[in-house]
């Protein structure tokens, strides 16, 4: 009998200590939430992602409190979220570039950008446009590649994401032709030295570059995608503009640390999806470029995997050697 008790006391201990993360998760959140994104202030992510942010805050009556960790490819955000506690205090507002790109641009990436998280949900597409100095005489993209040809290793492109870096060399890959690359840790700061015609081109986000192109600071030339967008739809495909096999997209998503409760996941995904539902606030989101939308985890997830292996061969295609 005493055995028998014993046994029953340590089971029912057992499942009371299992209950305590369950009942966390039902009550979660109880405090602010940290809701990390990868690259500086004024990038489009950043945008996108403190709508997102407010919204959030409103439907789960917490704080959502937006850090900036920007640098080396969006690797620096993603192994702090890694590494953090996954109680879904800490949650990572990312794109292609830390998931897809990295893995395939750096030799030693510091995480599994599938073991190492949790997806939570898609939040939509970021449409990239190839943007130039007004100054330039280039009025479409098959005028900026004769120029190329005619002068070869002159023209310079600009880069602060993944995105960006891919999509120059993979018009230099298609278009045959030598243009210089000239990185920078973010879009500001890229986008910058392009208006002030420091650097020739880039190609960037339309969240970010959209403005430039309304004030007249820059001109855009195309969308990097193989159709044309809804958002601008007077921007021929780079397809249309002479430069075939061009289908470049920026994703963006949700992710927790590895191991965050499936409960937080189907709290933070039915928000999120809540959010992308409002009609004012996906105009506001166009607006600046985002064309948002969500999903469930599990397709997220598949999502995910699926773009990594793809990012893999646009690189390998484009020639892009591991830094």
């Amino acid at each position: 009998m005493k055995f028998t008790s014993l046994l029953s006391a340590v089971l029912a201990g057992g499942a009371a200590l299992m209950a305590v993360p369950a009942a966390q998760a039902a009550d979660y959140p109880t405090k602010p939430i940290t809701l990390i994104v990868p690259f500086p202030a004024g990038s489009g992510t950043d945008a996108v992602g403190r709508i997102f942010g407010s919204e959030l805050s409103a439907i789960l009556g917490q704080q959502i409190v937006v850090e900036n960790k920007p640098g080396a490819n969006a690797t620096i955000a993603a192994n702090y979220v890694a590494r953090a506690k996954p109680d879904g205090y800490t949650l990572f507002v990312t794109t292609n570039t830390s998931h897809s790109a990295a893995p395939w641009l750096m030799k030693n990436v510091p995480y599994d950008p599938v073991k190492d998280f949790t997806p939570i949900a898609r939040g939509g597409n970021l449409p990239f446009i190839l943007v130039v100095n007004p100054k330039r005489p280039w009025k479409t993209v098959g005028d900026l590649i004769a120029d190329a040809r005619q002068h070869p290793g002159r023209i310079t492109y600009a880069s602060g994401n993944s995105t960006g870096i891919v999509a120059g060399a993979t018009l230099a890959n298609r278009a045959k032709i030598d243009i210089l690359h000239v990185p920078y840790k973010g879009t500001p700061q890229s986008l910058t030295d392009v208006v002030g015609g420091q650097v020739d081109f880039m190609f960037t986000d339309l969240a970010s570059g959209l403005p430039f192109v309304q004030s007249g600071q820059l001109r855009a030339l195309a969308v990097s995608t193989a159709e044309r967008s809804a958002i601008v739809p007077d921007l021929p495909s780079m397809a249309e503009a002479g430069v075939p096999d061009f289908d470049l997209n920026s994703w963006n998503g949700y992710f927790g640390p590895a191991g965050l409760p499936p409960e937080i996941v189907a709290k933070l995904n039915a928000a999120i999806n809540e959010v992308v539902a409002k009609p004012d606030v996906k105009k506001r989101l166009a607006d600046l470029g985002f064309d948002a939308f969500s999903s469930t985890p599990q397709a997220f997830g598949q999502f995910v995997g699926e773009q990594r292996d793809l990012w893999g061969k646009l690189i390998r295609d484009a020639g892009i050697e591991q830094q």
